[in-house]
């Protein structure tokens, strides 16, 4: 399934369920199948799209992430640079926000593969 396809899936499926919403805040991100371009969104719980080439956040600590993946992403990243970047993030996002902590999981998609690394915080 195309990933704009998914998207408009599940924005339709929260949308229709706005009175009574699901309080998540759902990503999606993948390549499409065509041109192998990535692509990436996220939406608030009453499935309003925001599709974007750069970078999305999501969760408790949103505000947070803005500011150090404002700061660190540049354009055309290799996959290691890319998972440097994110984990440093998420790191740092995490140690300031009450409400977040105990690391992540980090998904690195690319044309051939998909490598999956898991990230250790503090655990307080």
């Amino acid at each position: 399934m195309k990933p704009r396809t998914f998207l408009n899936m599940v924005s339709s499926f929260l949308y229709s369920h706005r009175f009574g919403p699901y309080f998540v805040e759902p990503i999606v991100a993948g390549l499409e199948p065509t041109t192998s371009e990535p692509f990436i969104a996220s939406m608030d719980l009453i499935g309003c799209p925001m599709i974007t080439s750069d970078f999305v956040v999501g969760g408790t600590a949103s505000e947070q992430l803005y500011g150090m993946c404002e700061t660190l992403w540049r354009p055309d990243l290799e996959p290691d640079d890319l998972f440097e970047i994110i984990a440093q993030s998420l790191l740092n996002a995490q140690d300031r926000d009450a409400l977040s902590g105990w690391g992540g999981v980090v998904y690195i998609v690319e044309k051939d593969k998909v490598t999956i690394r898991h990230l250790k915080a503090r655990m307080d």
